[in-house]
């Protein structure tokens, strides 16, 4: 009987061919030596290992969701980043937070991502290191993808 192998970081050890994207999933909760609370979500928009976000879209979704995600969560965000197989993003934020809650603020972040029509935040030379890969279009199929994903299976569709 082979021992399956632990890794010291979460989503290595996460299953990958028994999940169904999209989903958000509690992927940690820390407690600092001064009771400090952090909490980090898997945010998956694609199915692993079956479909992945081209780079231009991720990084567009990352510039729009990481700057509106502190309108919903003021003073709670820590950060918002992307993966790097391109499948979704992991989510660092102060405090306590459930599935659900996170899920219901993406949804309201993501449904204006799909309608964007205003320029994308910090996509200068200067205010970006990658600013000539960007895809407002591309973005929005994914933010709408998602939306309606979530919608139709419910928050915790990753069990």
């Amino acid at each position: 009987m082979s021992e399956e192998k632990k890794y010291k970081v979460d989503s290595f050890n996460l299953d990958h061919t028994k999940v169904t994207a999209p989903f958000v999933r509690l992927a940690a909760h820390k407690v600092g030596a001064k009771g400090d609370v952090v909490t980090k979500f898997d945010v998956r928009f694609c199915q692993p290992n079956r479909q992945e976000m081209p780079t231009g879209a991720i990084h567009t979704l990352e510039h729009l969701v990481a700057e509106y995600i502190r309108d919903e969560l003021p003073e709670q965000v820590i950060d918002f980043s992307p993966m790097g197989c391109r499948t979704g993003f992991y989510f660092t934020l102060w405090g306590e937070h459930t599935e659900e809650e996170i899920a219901a603020h993406l949804v309201n972040v993501l449904k204006k991502v799909a309608v964007w029509d205003k320029p994308v935040p910090a996509t200068t030379e200067k205010e970006c290191g990658n600013y000539l890969d960007h895809n407002l279009e591309g973005a929005k199929v994914w933010a709408q993808r998602w939306v309606d994903g979530i919608t139709a299976k419910g928050w915790n569709c990753y069990k």
